[in-house]
């Protein structure tokens, strides 16, 4: 099923923070409630800057492993 999708989050300190998903919204609120990530709990608040949909669980895992090696301004560019 190609129901996953890659997100990235801008978190308050102007860092991207990457993840994947079934649901960007319970995700994203998970985020923001504080029972998300470490990472993005300590700086809030967030919001979404990338999402890529139409992946398999196999594939966002694969380009979310790929876009954590990309330098931040090629995330930023991907976000544009």
């Amino acid at each position: 099923m190609k129901n996953w999708c890659v997100y990235m989050l801008r978190c308050s300190d102007g860092s991207l923070y990457t993840g994947v998903t079934t649901d960007l919204k319970r995700r994203f609120n998970e985020h923001t409630s504080g029972s998300g990530s470490k990472y993005v709990r300590s700086r809030l608040p967030a919001e979404v800057a990338y999402v890529e949909l139409g992946h398999d669980q196999s594939s966002a895992l694969s380009r979310e492993y790929e876009i954590k090696q990309f330098s931040k301004d090629d995330k930023e560019r991907l976000c544009r």
